[in-house]
């Protein structure tokens, strides 16, 4: 599984809450993916899914 936070992110922080394991806040405030999506796919497919702006692309 690829998965892929695109410049449509805002840095609202939702994909961290649900999935920390994978997903961080950079120094630029937006969401980048930061660890192993493939360890996690259940809570990366719920950060996908909740995301406001749809801003996580997850490509089986």
């Amino acid at each position: 599984m690829k998965t892929i936070v695109n410049e449509d992110c805002i840095g609202c922080g939702m994909c961290e809450g649900v999935c920390p394991e994978v997903f961080q806040l950079n120094s630029s405030g937006m969401s980048e993916v930061a660890g192993d999506p493939n360890l996690h796919a259940d809570k990366v497919q719920e950060a996908a899914e909740i995301c406001p702006v749809n801003a996580i692309e997850v490509i089986d």
